[in-house]
């Protein structure tokens, strides 16, 4: 299992284990991640489970598909290494990755 932190605007940290292959939305919601609402179920189809990766992080993750690049367009206040987490999947490189949820997710 793969360890993750979600780390939600207030503070509030959420420890979750993800297998592999898991996307990283799926981890948030198993582990309660208040912030992230998965409305769509991962398919890439709402921007509800929208985070931010730290810089590090963002450039060792598969690059962002056409369809979730513009799925982000509508999110609030995107960032550079914002990502929607259902199609962000985990790999063993991920182990101790934390992942910001940023306010306009709550």
């Amino acid at each position: 299992m793969i360890k993750l932190t979600f780390v939600q605007a207030d503070g509030a940290r959420f420890e979750a284990e993800a297998s592999l292959g898991t996307s990283l939305m799926q981890a948030a919601v198993n582990a309660a991640v208040d912030a992230i609402a998965a409305e769509c179920g991962g398919a890439c189809a709402c921007g509800t489970c929208h985070c931010v990766l730290p810089q590090e992080w963002f450039e060792r993750v598969a690059a962002p598909e056409a369809d979730e690049v513009d799925m982000l367009e509508f999110v609030i206040d995107p960032q550079p290494t914002s990502r929607l987490s259902c199609q962000v999947l985990v790999t063993e490189e991920m182990q101790g990755m934390e992942i910001n949820v940023p306010d306009t997710q709550v």
